[in-house]
C-alpha cells in the first residue's frame, strides 16, 4: 500500500543559506512528476467530478470509508473519489484505493447527518456491496491500522485479488517473492476458498523465495507421483514413452505465454470450446497444498480454463472476475494513466519545459 508523499523537502526553495542541500527544479519536477503519475494511475480511471452512484456497481474505482460520518461501531460505507472531495473534504478519510462492483453509499441511511452533495437521491442501501474491516481503516489478519504507529517494523502492504483485503507481507505464511516478480496475490484464506487454484499453482504461481518455518511436511501432497528416474523407468517398463510425451506437450501449451497484455484485456469471456478440462488435467498431476498465500504473475488469469464446469465452479463460489483480465488493478491503472495523458496538459509544465535553467529558476523565484 503506497503512501503518498509531498514534494520536496522544507526549506529547499528559492534564497536558502549555503549550509541547505541544493536541490535542482529538475529533481523537484522529477520528484513531483513522479507523485503525479502514481497518483493518476490510482485516481486516473474514477470520475472526481461526478458521483459515480448513477453507474451502478462500478467494475473498479477508487473509493474512500468515512471515519467521521461512519465511525467503528456503526455500519461501514464507502465513498467514490468525487464524494471524498465534494462531501466529505474536511473529513477523516481512510483510503481504501480501489475495489471492484461497488456502489457508491454516500448519502445513503448508513450516514445519519449527511446528505450527498453531487446525487442526493439514492437509494438506502446498496444491497450488492461487499464490505470488509478495510472500511474502519483495519488491515491484515492481525486488524491493525496502516501505517501503525505501533509497529516499527517495515513491511510492505499487498492487497489480496479476491477478497481485496491488505495484507503484511510477513502475515501471508511465506515471504513474498520480490514486487517486481509477481503481479497478484491470494491470500491464505483465500485460497482454502478457491481450492481449485492449488492445482494452477504447480504450474503458474511464483514460489516464494523463503519458507516462514522450516518443517518439510508442511505442505499436503495430492496426486502424489515418482522423481524423474522413476517416471523414466515406468516408461521404460510399460511401453508409455508416447503418452507421456503427449502429456508432456500437453503441459508446454498450457505453458506458453498469453498473447493479452495489461494494457489492453478482453471484457467478454466465453465458454470453451476444448474438449478438454485445463483443471482436470492439472488435477490429475502432482500439485502440493500449504496454507499460504500465493503469488501470480501477469496474465496469469488467461490461463484458467473457462469449459462449462469451470465457470459453473467460479459462479458458485462467486469468483467469476478472476477470469476477467480488464478486472486486474493493473488493467485499472494503465486506463487512467493513458486517459489523463490523452486528456490532461498542465501549461505551467509546458512552459518550464520550454526554457533553459536559468530562465526556469528566475521564474520560480521571482527574480
Amino acid at each position: 500500500m503506497a503512501a503518498a508523499a509531498a514534494g520536496a523537502e522544507p526549506g529547499s526553495g528559492c534564497g536558502g543559506g549555503a549550509e541547505e542541500p541544493v536541490v535542482s527544479l529538475a529533481e523537484v519536477l522529477a520528484e513531483n512528476e513522479e507523485l503525479e503519475k502514481e497518483a493518476r494511475a490510482v485516481l486516473g480511471g474514477s470520475d472526481h467530478e461526478r458521483c459515480s452512484y448513477s453507474q451502478g456497481a462500478v467494475k473498479r474505482q477508487a473509493l474512500y470509508a468515512c471515519s467521521t460520518c461512519t465511525p467503528p461501531g456503526g455500519e461501514p460505507a464507502g465513498i467514490c473519489l468525487a464524494c471524498s472531495y465534494e462531501c466529505h473534504g474536511t473529513h477523516r478519510l481512510f483510503e481504501l484505493y480501489t475495489k471492484r462492483n461497488f456502489r457508491c453509499d454516500c448519502g445513503n441511511s448508513k450516514f445519519k447527518n449527511l446528505q450527498c452533495k453531487l446525487l442526493p437521491e439514492k437509494g438506502k442501501v446498496n444491497s450488492g456491496n461487499k464490505y470488509n474491516d478495510n472500511f474502519y481503516g483495519l488491515y491484515c489478519t492481525c486488524k491493525r491500522p496502516y501505517p501503525d504507529p505501533e509497529d516499527e517494523i517495515p513491511d510492505e502492504m499487498i492487497q489480496c485479488i479476491v477478497c481485496e483485503d491488505w495484507f503484511h507481507g510477513r502475515h501471508l505464511g511465506a515471504v513474498p517473492p520480490e514486487s517486481g516478480d509477481f503481479h497478484e496475490m491470494v491470500c491464505q484464506a483465500c485460497m482454502n476458498h478457491c481450492h481449485f487454484l492449488w492445482a494452477y499453482a504447480s504450474q503458474l504461481a511464483v514460489p516464494p523465495l523463503t519458507k516462514v518455518n522450516s518443517l518439510e511436511d508442511e505442505g499436503i501432497v495430492l496426486k502424489a507421483e515418482g522423481n524423474e528416474e522413476q517416471k523414466k523407468e515406468i516408461k521404460t517398463e510399460s511401453g508409455v514413452e508416447h503418452q507421456e510425451t503427449k502429456e508432456e506437450k500437453q503441459m508446454e501449451q498450457f505453458n506458453e505465454p498469453s498473447t493479452s497484455s495489461g494494457s489492453a484485456c478482453s471484457e467478454v469471456v466465453t465458454k470453451s470450446e476444448e474438449p478438454v478440462c485445463k483443471l482436470k488435467e492439472l488435477q490429475s498431476k502432482q500439485f502440493l497444498k500449504k496454507d499460504t498465500a500465493t503469488f501470480w504473475p501477469s496474465n496469469w488469469r488467461s490461463k484458467l480454463c473457462t469449459c462449462e464446469d469451470c465457470l459453473k465452479m467460479y459462479s458458485e463460489l462467486e469468483v467469476q472476475f478472476l477470469t476477467d483480465e480488464c478486472d486486474t488493478v493493473l488493467a485499472y491503472e494503465n486506463k487512467g494513466t493513458s486517459d489523463q495523458e490523452t486528456e490532461r496538459r498542465d501549461p505551467l509544465m509546458d512552459t518550464l519545459n520550454s526554457m533553459d535553467r536559468v530562465q526556469q529558476v528566475e521564474l520560480i523565484c521571482g527574480g
